[in-house]
């Protein structure tokens, strides 16, 4: 019994031979659809102009200057961010500076300094709460952690009355990654 007597339909052959579709006769226009391929120009790859290309000065550039609004902060607007910038680092660590950084870092050059000495500072001691937690292997990580944990308190404590103050405060310690 073949497969079209099972399924109830009479079996149809294609030119092919092959069972399925019911079209018998090809159609007429079956043709292979054109290509829109245009090959490349015969005189191959043109090289750009001779004055497209300059070699940088020795040494390389120098990092831009950095851009500052044409608006100026107050002075109580600035010392309220350079505020944040210090004492939002004991509940959200490098996170606070961060974002002061991000939003008014550009706005004002006190805010900027206070926001990346902050932030170079909370850097420098999430590395060291990270070896506390692997020295806890070994116990002493058990003592540093809360030893790292009291100076970042009293640090950012100190930091925040100098910018209440209106003063700069560079922090005792600090990796100077972000400048």
């Amino acid at each position: 019994m073949s497969i079209a007597h099972r399924s109830g339909f009479p079996a149809l052959r294609n030119r092919a031979g092959f069972y399925g579709s019911s079209m018998s006769e090809p159609d007429s226009n079956n043709q292979p659809p054109q290509d829109q391929y245009q090959p490349p120009p015969a005189n191959g790859y043109q090289a750009p102009p001779s004055n497209g290309y300059q070699a940088p000065p020795q040494g390389g550039y120098p990092p831009p200057p950095p851009q500052y609004s044409g608006q100026p902060m107050r002075p109580d607007e600035e010392r309220t961010w350079s505020l944040l910038a210090h004492v939002g680092t004991i509940i959200l660590g490098f996170i606070a500076p961060l974002i002061v950084l991000l939003v008014k870092g550009n706005e004002s050059p006190t805010v900027r300094a206070h926001a990346v000495e902050s932030l170079n500072f909370q850097i420098t001691a999430s590395i060291g709460y990270i070896a506390s937690y692997i020295l806890m292997v070994v116990l002493i990580g058990f003592i540093t952690l809360p030893a790292i944990w009291i100076l970042a308190v009293v640090f950012a404590i100190m930091a925040t009355m100098a910018a209440s103050s209106g003063k700069p405060y560079k922090y005792p310690f600090a990796l100077r990654l972000v400048k």
